[in-house]
């Protein structure tokens, strides 16, 4: 699943590309920079809810032996942090505010509105509705891990290495802090350009 994410999130990211294009082609350079700094927001934002779910899913896997959706069914029963954790992740690759990637996709968003042209528009609605699809998707590991019986009958407490709970917390912190203060990374892209 989190393959095929990152086509659709490496869409996401081709869009405010699109926004420099049409901006930079009209001389507004300053729009055009702005779509490029969404890119760098993006990219950063995306990196953080990435790597930190795939390190949920190399600590899941440390357990259960497979990356398979099904090996996350009753995580929250075996292991409540880290189901928390990969719901984190999770909602925020779909957008769900108050995580980093409802920036992401507001910061994308913004950068095809500011092109203005009709072409912006169809490309900003093609990923509105791409968005709502992989709402869907995102939610139904979130769903199995809370509602669905237990994937092992292992119950011992998760022992998780040191540096991999360091990845974790960390960019679970990154996924929380840029979604409740956006302004962090907001800057970060505005001085890349």
């Amino acid at each position: 699943m989190l393959a095929y994410s990152s086509i659709a999130q490496g869409g996401f990211m081709l869009v405010p590309f699109a926004a420099a294009g049409i901006a930079g082609a009209d001389g507004h350079l300053d729009k055009a920079n702005s779509a490029m700094s969404a890119v760098v927001i993006y990219l950063l934002i995306y990196g953080a809810m990435n790597l930190g779910a795939f390190a949920v899913i190399i600590a899941v896997a440390r357990r259960t032996r497979s990356a398979e959706i099904s090996s996350y069914d009753g995580l929250f029963q075996t292991a409540p942090t880290l189901a928390v954790v990969m719901g984190i992740f999770l909602a925020s690759l779909a957008g769900v505010p108050f995580f980093a990637g409802w920036f992401a996709k507001f910061v994308m968003f913004r950068s095809i509105i500011d092109a203005g042209t009709g072409w912006a528009i169809a490309l900003g609605i093609v990923a509105a509705v791409n968005s709502v699809i992989a709402f869907f998707y995102y939610a139904r590991p979130i769903r199995a891990m809370i509602f669905h019986e237990p994937a092992t009958d292992d119950r011992t407490p998760l022992v998780i290495p040191q540096p991999l709970m360091a990845a974790i917390a960390l960019t679970v912190a990154v996924v929380l802090v840029v979604g409740v203060y956006p302004q962090i990374f907001a800057r970060v892209g505005q001085l890349a350009f």
